[in-house]
């Protein structure tokens, strides 16, 4: 069964509940949160200032996960935050270690 490396794009305002999510939800995953900007949003979803700037703050969060925990972490984001438009990506690794 394959590694992958997933993605998560939020908006600040759902990041703490999200960062929650996932320390109850992965308790043994390392992973990183970064404040980060994205573009493309919606129009509807900008704020006037970032209407103006032509991107909007976010939070991007990536973890490694098995493909089985990776489907019920999916399940588990999609009963949880429907409505944020919260997105995601997950690549499979072709290597992935600790070095000590």
């Amino acid at each position: 069964m394959s590694d992958y490396c997933l993605s998560l794009i939020c908006d600040p305002n759902v990041s703490e509940k999200l960062l929650d999510t996932l320390l109850a939800t992965v308790p043994d995953q390392i992973f990183t949160s970064t404040s980060t900007f994205s573009h493309g949003i919606p129009h509807g979803r900008l704020t006037r200032d970032e209407q103006v700037m032509g991107r909007s703050r976010s939070l991007q969060i990536q973890l490694v996960t098995s493909e089985h925990q990776l489907d019920d972490l999916l399940a588990q984001l999609r009963r949880d935050f429907p409505g944020t438009g919260l997105r995601y990506w997950a690549t499979e690794l072709s290597l992935q270690g600790v070095i000590e």
